[in-house]
């Protein structure tokens, strides 16, 4: 077997082919964990961390390394060049208010940098939001789809025979969103079993890019539709979305933010519902179960969409953006995209105020169904503490499941956990 072995790398090799390796993360490590297995504390309890750098699984000795430490997004401590003998430091921390502390440990080693970092919660079940909930929220909302849903779907679909499954039809569809021509693009997913199925829309992630639809939980038994919310078609070359967020798309969620008539996300937000009117068309859907997920700016959208339309039945909300924008303003961590953080003393009141129409904090508040939220404490870029607020501000029932080590990214035992739960509730577990 040795011999068929380096027979067959040699006939690769001479095939102009190559045997390559994966590479897999880092030797050298820094960890930092807390004395509490849940990352809890209550406040005015004592966080202790242990910092560890590692090569190759074991204490690096006399390694230099800098660390900041306190409240998230706002280090009251910084130290640099700081020489561990062992390899090991700790660091206690500790908040009089319910928030999130944070302590980033950065090891220098060679011509390279290192980071790990620890964030502990102090009676997070206590956090509150520091967003105004405007008087006339509810009227700007539904005059604006009001408005919107004058101009008729005029839904198109093209059949993607490439993607398509023996269980699964896929199509690339797109609709009419807020006024006459601008429309909403993304790719269906329906079962070619006759029948009447639950439905589940995806909505994005910040970003520019194409989109391959939800196959596999239409497989399962449910209609679905992935749509992209810049008006262009989801199935163009990726480089052509690079360009666009290159180009013109670049910085798009800053885009007329003093005006709240004139936002960029009053067409993204709307397109989301219309989505919800596109799949409540189908003869397919059976009319009682809808739910709708996505993660960072996807979990905004989804308590957009659960806020303002009462067809939505479920929704998973996974590390929301855009939560609690003003939190800054009184020097607390604040949802992406930072609107006030890097210069909190001259910032536009037209701003601060189209902000509230568009935090998700705001659509938090106005939910009646059932949620699903999941986030990490180590997320830089949406910071555990404007999750918790929005999840604190939710009265409607919910499920909270945090993965305290993961930043602005999945674990896998996660993204199981989540597609378990949204399958539970189309009854297809």
């Amino acid at each position: 077997m040795k011999r068929l072995f380096i027979i067959l790398c040699l006939l690769a090799g001479i095939s102009g082919l190559s045997v390559k390796a994966q590479i897999r993360g880092n030797n050298i490590v820094v960890t930092v964990t807390p004395d509490h297995k849940d990352w809890n504390y209550k406040t005015g309890e004592t966080a202790k961390f242990k910092v560890s750098v590692l090569r190759s699984g074991m204490l690096l000795d006399n390694v230099k390394v800098d660390y900041e430490a306190g409240p998230e997004m706002y280090p009251s401590v910084k130290k640099q060049g700081i020489t561990l003998k062992d390899g090991t430091m700790t660091w206690n921390g500790t908040m009089k208010q319910p928030g999130f502390y944070r302590l980033k440990v950065t090891a220098h080693v060679g011509d390279k940098t290192y980071d790990g970092l620890c964030t502990a919660a102090f009676s997070p079940e206590k956090i509150q939001p520091t967003t105004v909930n405007p008087k006339d929220f509810d009227e700007f909302w539904q005059n604006t789809l009001a408005e919107a849903r004058k101009t008729p779907l005029e839904a198109k679909r093209r059949l993607l025979p490439e993607r398509c499954t023996e269980k699964v039809n896929v199509y690339e569809v797109s609709f009419q969103n807020i006024r006459q021509g601008s429309r909403t693009y993304g790719i269906l997913c329906v079962p070619t079993k006759p029948g009447k199925y639950p439905a589940l829309l995806r909505v994005p992630g910040a970003g520019v890019r194409p989109y391959q639809g939800d196959i596999w939980t239409a497989e399962q038994g449910a209609i679905t539709l992935e749509i992209g919310i810049h008006g262009v078609p989801v199935t163009m070359p990726q480089q052509v979305y690079d360009d666009m967020f290159n180009g013109c798309l670049n910085g798009y969620w800053d885009y007329n933010m003093n005006d709240r008539d004139n936002c960029y996300y009053k067409r993204v937000f709307v397109g989301a519902v219309r989505s919800i009117d596109y799949i409540a068309s189908l003869p397919e859907w059976n009319g009682t179960s809808f739910g709708v997920t996505g993660s960072s700016q996807g979990g905004m959208l989804s308590l957009v969409c659960a806020a303002l339309d009462k067809r939505v039945t479920f929704y998973g909300a996974v590390h929301a953006a855009m939560c609690d924008h003003t939190a800054s303003l009184k020097g607390v961590a604040c949802g992406w995209p930072h609107y006030f953080y890097y210069n909190p003393k001259n910032v536009d009141q037209k701003k601060v105020e189209t902000s509230r129409y568009y935090d998700g904090v705001n659509f938090a508040r106005r939910i009646t169904c059932p949620g699903w939220f999941s986030f990490g404490y180590n997320d830089d870029v949406v910071p555990p503490t404007t999750a918790y607020a929005t999840y604190n501000i939710v009265t409607a029932p919910k499920e909270l499941h945090p993965y305290q080590q993961t930043g602005h990214y999945w674990y896998q035992e996660q993204w199981d956990e989540w597609e378990t739960w949204l399958l539970k509730q189309m009854e297809l577990r």
